[in-house]
């Protein structure tokens, strides 16, 4: 499963197999309008650029994004037909692709309040289950996740840190982990090799699409 997930930078994911999944596109080089989904976890800039979004969606393409970001998505010019609006506890199927909603908040900072209604993503790929967390610390919702991979920030300040990362990792037990969300905006490089010394499950680092 993990050879068909590409991290570009930050929480920017593609997930790729019978059908094209982009998670926050941030940075995005080339213009391959491939998307088939489009998720989007919370507005701020560096998980919702309009600009990206725009170089991999077509008119087809499908977007998934938390309830509260309704008006964020009309005033960036998206189809509101083409547009799925969740809340943390959905479950839903665009396209035949399972999807489970989860919760993605600070627990004691104030970047992502719970009451935003932000969110992470459970998506089935393959018959196995691929946790995008999001930004978010080691909340009770992430950790009553079941996966097979999981894709999770370590980059500190806004969510959660390696160590922390680490230790919600050793409870989900899943194949694998990519750590994602640090060496660009916050968490430096060497934040990935410290992750891996303290995890219990094969570290998967990808490399930009």
């Amino acid at each position: 499963m993990v050879d068909k997930i590409t991290v570009n930078e930050q929480s920017s994911i593609r997930i790729k197999s019978d059908k094209t999944l982009y998670f926050d596109p941030l940075h995005i080089t080339g213009a391959s309008h491939d998307a088939h989904l489009i998720f989007i976890t919370h507005e701020h800039f560096d998980h919702f650029s309009p600009q990206d979004i725009e170089k991999v969606a077509n008119e087809n393409t499908l977007y998934v994004a938390p309830k509260s970001m309704a008006a964020a998505l009309k005033n960036a010019g998206l189809p509101s037909d083409k547009c799925v609006f969740v809340v943390p506890g959905d479950e839903i199927a665009p396209l035949g692709v399972a999807v489970e909603v989860v919760s993605a908040y600070n627990i004691s900072k104030a970047f992502h309040p719970k009451a935003n209604g932000w969110v992470g993503y459970v998506v089935n790929v393959c018959g196995e289950r691929v946790y995008v967390c999001g930004d978010t610390d080691d909340t009770p919702e992430a950790r009553a996740v079941k996966c097979d991979v999981v894709c999770v920030p370590i980059g500190g300040t806004y969510t959660m840190d390696y160590k922390q990362a680490a230790e919600l990792v050793n409870a989900l037990s899943p194949k694998a982990a990519i750590p994602i969300h640090y060496g660009t905006i916050v968490g430096s490089a060497a934040a990935a090799d410290e992750f891996e010394k303290l995890v219990n499950v094969p570290v998967v680092r990808k490399i930009k699409f």
